[in-house]
């Protein structure tokens, strides 16, 4: 097992293991445990009483945060020509349709989020071997396969983010920066819960929030209390 650095050590001392933190204490203990030379980011684990193997309690959705995630997401509108204008207005980092669906094809991924039509979903089909395993994928369920381009760009640039519980349970999810001041960590973190909350399945039973872990970037974690939510 590798060796705690100093700050690393003092850090652990920090947290008590013992204590469910509530979302604000939570929240200002992890940009004092953060010691990175970079912004770093800090994301939610959500384990979910819930079994994602059944259709019945997958657990899926879009959450906008309220105060961003402090990264500057790149998108890319694969639309019409017609729809053009509207994309680049919106804040597109990238625009156009053949001409990045080939590039795509020869591996280029430079990007965060695709947004695109639902008249262009058949383009994309064949490019799922590239765009699938990078969770790029379009998906009508997530608002990236929409006729309302500017919108969808709009959002993502606002902090829209979609999450998806894994096959072990748990929904992992970034809410925001390190730098960020305490209260819009929590709001953050505040908004994912909450919707995380209002997308129970009714197939699920007995506790469904078994337990949130915060983190920042190369820190420990810290858990908080479902209860708080």
């Amino acid at each position: 097992m590798a060796k705690l650095t100093k700050k690393q050590k003092d850090a652990h001392a920090k947290i008590d293991k013992d204590k469910l933190y509530s979302i604000e204490e939570g929240s200002a203990l992890i940009k004092e445990i953060t010691n990175t030379k970079f912004d770093a980011s800090v994301d939610l684990a959500v384990r979910l009483g819930v079994d994602p193997r059944k259709a019945n309690q997958m657990v899926r959705g879009v959450v906008t945060l309220p105060h961003g995630t402090g990264k500057d997401v790149k998108v890319l509108a694969l639309v019409t020509p017609d729809k053009e204008a509207e994309a680049t207005e919106a804040g597109a980092d990238y625009v156009g349709l053949d001409e990045y669906l080939e590039k795509i094809k020869g591996g280029w991924t430079d990007v965060d989020v695709i947004i695109t039509m639902p008249s262009v979903m058949g383009k994309l089909g064949p490019l799922g071997r590239v765009l699938g395993p990078r969770g790029l994928m379009p998906n009508p369920k997530t608002g990236t396969v929409t006729m309302d381009v500017a919108k969808a760009v709009s959002e993502v640039k606002a902090g829209k983010i979609d999450f998806k519980v894994d096959k072990t349970g748990i929904v992992h999810a970034a809410i925001g920066k390190a730098s960020f001041p305490v209260e819009k960590i929590a709001g953050n973190a505040k908004e994912l819960l909450e919707t995380l909350n209002k997308l129970k399945p009714s197939a699920s039973k007995g506790v469904y929030m078994k337990s949130i872990y915060m983190s920042s970037t190369m820190s420990p974690s810290v858990q908080l209390d479902p209860k708080t939510v």
